[in-house]
């Protein structure tokens, strides 16, 4: 995400692009999952570099990235290696890659553009969203509880289990339960 280059960043990045260092900077780049609401989430980027990261260009300009990924700012290493992680399958973007050792922090920030939020599916490989009705494909044991789920019991409303994709939570009996989703089939 783009906007415009606040002073602050200007002075921090001497008036050129973070990444190529041959451009005069001109636009403030957030780098995602973060906002642009600190200059530590910022890179000052020339319209040259903004306009292949916005494309997703494969280009030689980024044979600069030999330098910006070795920058002190996080974030310039984080843009850096995103960019050049795109083109590891060209051996010189492998070859910078492999050449620097990052903090944990950083590579974690890097790569969490390339992960998917793992997807609750039922036991048929149905998308399960919240809101949703189920219907218990097997007999449960509740635990916590004094009763036992039936086979066929219908479950509305659920809820997904925001860091467990093998879960979901329902009320069944007026008791809020969680139900691993290998045991539910979505119903229509």
């Amino acid at each position: 995400m783009k906007s415009s280059l606040s002073t602050k960043l200007k002075d921090r990045a001497e008036g050129q692009c973070e990444l190529c260092a041959s451009n005069a900077a001109t636009y403030a780049y957030a780098v995602s999952p973060k906002g642009n609401e600190a200059i530590e989430n910022e890179v000052a980027v020339c319209d040259t570099c903004l306009t292949l990261i916005e494309t997703g260009a494969k280009d030689t300009h980024w044979n600069c990235l030999a330098g910006s990924i070795w920058n002190t700012e996080p974030s310039v290493q984080v843009l850096s290696y995103r960019i050049l992680y795109g083109m590891k399958d060209q051996e010189w973007a492998n070859e910078i890659l492999s050449s620097v050792e990052l903090d944990e922090t950083v590579v974690t920030w890097a790569e969490s553009i390339f992960q998917v939020a793992a997807k609750h599916v039922d036991s048929n490989g149905t998308e399960l969203e919240n809101g949703d009705t189920i219907v218990l494909t097997q007999q449960l044991n509740v635990k916590g509880a004094s009763f036992m789920a039936p086979k066929g019991t219908i479950v509305r409303k659920i809820r997904l289990v925001p860091d467990n994709a093998e879960q979901i939570e329902g009320k069944i009996n007026n008791d809020t339960i969680v139900i691993l989703t290998k045991f539910v089939k979505k119903s229509v």
